[in-house]
């Protein structure tokens, strides 16, 4: 059974609703590519523009229904749990500033293959893959001399399939698809020459795609030469998106890893 919204069970999807799924997303991963492109040819304009992989060691909990006739599947996983069961994943953030303007972009993308114990004595074979992208524009303000605050608004587009199968009984899928508005405010603290922090916190949904969508972070910075720094701390993520039965209602959580490369202007804090 292949269960997708707004689609009949034999019709195929037409290449523009396809367009339209992946089109937040598309621009989202032009902005990343944008913000890595621009550098040098920006340089002297006052642009700072930096990109941060990082691996996000989290573990995961919730609960799944892809549709309303699936059974609902409990995740309670820690982070090596989960890697045991990870097929993939990729994370990548990206900011560009120039004097008080900010623009930030964040893509994540994981693929895992898991199963889960049902109360009718058998097992669920759950496969989550899970991709966002957001991007968020606004303005920071110099609160003193060694710390700024970020002030920040923006969407975040989720691609999520879940897929349930209890053998010899049913196996469903179900895709969604949605775009969530979102609010973020991120403080940066200079500690030392070296040593910075920074605070990050967002909210959406606000049931115009996700019922809710919220996280916190929080790094630890250190600049290892002019251009690059490395960062350490952690972050939590949560999504409550439901639809007409289908309920997607998930957390991660766990410590994370980055190193960073900055082009463009210098001057400032030693802010990544």
């Amino acid at each position: 059974m292949n269960m997708r919204r707004g689609d009949g069970p034999a019709l195929p999807r037409p290449w523009r609703i396809r367009l339209h799924r992946h089109a937040a997303a598309l621009a989202a991963g032009m902005l990343v590519l944008w913000l890595l492109a621009v550098p040098p040819a920006h340089a002297e304009d006052g642009w700072r523009v930096q990109a941060t992989p990082y691996v996000w060691m989290s573990g995961l909990e919730g609960q799944v229904r892809p549709f309303a006739r699936a059974p609902l599947v409990t995740l309670d996983k820690s982070f090596s749990e989960v890697l045991d069961n990870l097929d993939a994943a990729a994370f990548l953030t990206a900011t560009a500033r120039r004097e008080r303007f900010v623009l930030q972009a964040d893509v994540t993308q994981a693929r895992s293959s898991d199963s889960a114990p049902l109360p009718i004595g058998l097992d669920a074979g759950l496969t989550l893959r899970q991709r966002s992208a957001s991007v968020t524009a606004g303005y920071s303000w110099p609160a003193t001399d060694q710390a700024t605050l970020d002030l920040m608004a923006g969407v975040r587009h989720w691609d999520i399939h879940a897929a349930v199968a209890v053998p010899g009984l049913l196996a469903a899928r179900s895709d969604s698809t949605f775009v969530d508005p979102i609010v973020a405010l991120r403080w940066h603290q200079a500690l030392s020459a070296r040593w910075s922090s920074v605070a990050y916190a967002d909210w959406g949904g606000f049931g115009v795609g996700s019922d809710s969508t919220w996280q916190l972070l929080v790094l630890a910075n250190y600049q290892a030469s002019k251009r690059v720094y490395l960062s350490a701390g952690y972050r939590h993520q949560q999504l409550d998106y439901r639809d007409a039965g289908k309920r997607i209602d998930v957390a991660l959580s766990g410590p994370m890893l980055g190193l960073t490369w900055r082009w463009g202007k210098t001057a400032g804090h030693n802010q990544p």
